[in-house]
């Protein structure tokens, strides 16, 4: 496993990085920006699962409420850190939406990644990410941080009266 090197580094403004996957998560299709930015030939990541880039500091509840939200079949925003094979960092603002076959059933998953504005990230994400991080890892095993984390994030939304995606809109519509 990568160790994270503490080094953030950037993609352009103007750069989408897209993926795709099957319903386990198994990535079918990344761009070349996906590959500039992760480190890796496409060789190593088709078939290989989409987390291999998960940053060990991402909230493992928001990647619940990310599948829970697409497996329903809808689109969901979300700020999301991620981690190049060389174990340096970046943010990205992700679109995530289901992947529809000719029957009408979901096949797959596609996301299209953007530059987050940095002050929010800064300001707003990475403080409430640490907290939700803190709580996955204080508690005895995984499966009761998770549930412990996912339920302060629906807390929080809901003093706010909001859903996770309209949360990740007004930040960006506010950058």
């Amino acid at each position: 496993m990568t160790t994270p090197t503490g080094r953030e580094v950037f993609f352009d403004k103007d750069d989408l990085i897209v993926s795709k996957t099957n319903l386990k998560g198994h990535i079918t299709y990344a761009n070349d920006i996906f590959l500039d930015i992760a480190g890796y030939t496409e060789a190593e990541v088709i078939g290989k699962p989409h987390n291999m880039i998960r940053h060990p500091e991402m909230p493992r509840c928001v990647f619940k409420l990310l599948w829970d939200t697409v497996q329903a079949g809808t689109e969901i925003f979300a700020y999301v850190v991620n981690m190049a094979k060389n174990g340096d960092h970046y943010w990205v603002l992700a679109h995530v939406t289901p992947s529809y076959g000719a029957k009408g059933s979901i096949v797959g998953y596609h996301s299209t990644r953007r530059v987050p504005n940095p002050q929010t990230i800064q300001k707003i994400i990475q403080p409430l990410y640490r907290d939700l991080s803190r709580i996955e890892q204080d508690r005895s095993n995984r499966k009761d941080g998770m549930a412990a984390s996912h339920q302060k994030l629906l807390d929080i939304l809901a003093e706010k009266n909001i859903q996770y995606d309209e949360f990740v809109a007004d930040l960006a519509r506010a950058a």
